[in-house]
């Protein structure tokens, strides 16, 4: 965390969600600084869950008496970086998901060092680190590899960068002197790769990045939301997640299932 002698003057928090934003505003607060939240997220797909998204932060952010803008939500700009490398990798790959296996015996993607599940084993993946296909296997179960994972995070290198680049513009467009996001709440984000094009965004536009790792704050984070009553998305938000959750969802509701029988078997 940065200390309270590195505070900005003036924040720009570039917010992908309500439910992530709680936590790190809470804590900026209690450093003297009041953070002026950007909405900036043309990866969320479909339109309805964009406006969602944005009505849940909204009334979020006016119950707490906070600042919001909304950015652009130019779905075209999106889909020409990070649409197409996403759709380059699904092509090559199908669809690609994490460790199921881990995640559905102790929530080992909450505990994972920032990565949308890297590093997969055997367990969860019908394919050797270096082959070339990869998504769901005919069964169903999300198969990984070294290389769809880099596809993978290729694709969200691009979605981040065009959502830090434009926040970095209305930063230095507005008198801000810093710039932070809220991404590095979840545990499922590539938290690296978000310091990385945080810093490279900010400084092109002449900011400063106010990077923070907020994954310690995410089971607070989840518990404050539910107890607000906030809608809480089971994706992150674009097309290529929504299909990526729902497959790795499917597959851990199996592999419990396939437990409970192993279990029941033991004790027959």
């Amino acid at each position: 965390m940065t200390s309270a002698a590195e505070n900005p003057t003036k924040l720009l928090l570039h917010a992908c969600c309500g439910p992530c934003s709680m936590e790190p505003v809470r804590l900026l607060r209690e450093r003297g600084v009041e953070p002026h939240v950007y909405y900036a997220n043309s990866n969320i797909h479909p339109p309805a869950e964009y406006a969602r998204r944005l009505e849940t932060i909204r009334g979020w952010a006016a119950s707490v008496g906070l600042s919001l803008t909304e950015g652009r939500y130019d779905v075209a700009a999106w889909e020409a970086t990070a649409g197409r490398i996403g759709d380059a990798a699904r092509a090559r790959f199908g669809v690609i998901a994490g460790d199921v296996a881990d995640a559905a015996g102790g929530g080992a993607a909450e505990a994972a060092a920032g990565t949308a599940a890297a590093g997969a084993t055997a367990a969860a993946s019908a394919e050797p680190a270096g082959a070339t296909r990869g998504g769901a296997a005919g069964d169903g179960t999300p198969t990984h590899s070294a290389q769809a994972e880099s596809a993978r995070q290729a694709r969200c290198r691009a979605c981040y960068r065009l959502r830090f680049e434009e926040a970095a513009r209305f930063a230095a467009e507005n008198g801000f002197d810093a710039l932070g996001t809220t991404l590095s709440v979840s545990p499922y984000q590539y938290t690296d790769v978000i310091r990385e094009e945080l810093g490279r965004a900010a400084r092109a536009a002449g900011v400063r990045p106010l990077f923070e790792d907020y994954r310690p704050c995410y089971a607070e984070a989840t518990r404050r939301s539910r107890e607000a009553g906030l809608y809480r998305q089971n994706f992150c938000g674009c097309r290529f997640s929504e299909e990526e959750a729902a497959v790795e969802r499917a597959a851990r509701k199996r592999f419990r299932a396939e437990a409970r029988e192993r279990e029941a078997a033991a004790h027959a």
